[in-house]
């Protein structure tokens, strides 16, 4: 076992493909943009849509994409959902890719955020 509980030696492939889809999620900036959001605090469609720039009906979308992925969760406030980060895991990995590249060890020929 590693120092974080792993086996040693390959990653088994349905494993491999469920974290190759996380990273899909990750790959749509809109939807990276909502999640660092949501790393954050908490927050409604209607909020999110308008620190993105984008329609409610899109952030709808979007959001339904990233909890169908569980990457986040729902609850009612009123007539509202609110969304938040599903896992602390998912925001440390949001973090870590902008930490990682605010640094200045991104990738050559990658674009800062």
């Amino acid at each position: 076992m590693t120092e974080h509980g792993e086996s040693p030696g390959p990653i088994p492939a349905d494993r491999l493909h469920d974290a190759a889809a996380v990273f899909g999620m990750l790959a749509a900036t809109a939807r990276l943009q909502i999640l660092w959001l949501l790393s954050q605090d908490e927050r409604d469609v209607g909020t999110l849509a308008a620190e993105i720039g984008q329609t409610v009906p899109a952030v709808s979308q979007h959001l339904a994409k990233l909890k169908l992925a569980g990457l986040v969760h729902a609850r009612k406030a009123g007539r509202h959902n609110v969304y938040a980060i599903a896992h602390p895991d998912i925001a440390d990995i949001v973090r870590l890719a902008f930490r990682h590249h605010l640094r200045g060890t991104a990738m050559p020929g990658t674009i800062e955020p």
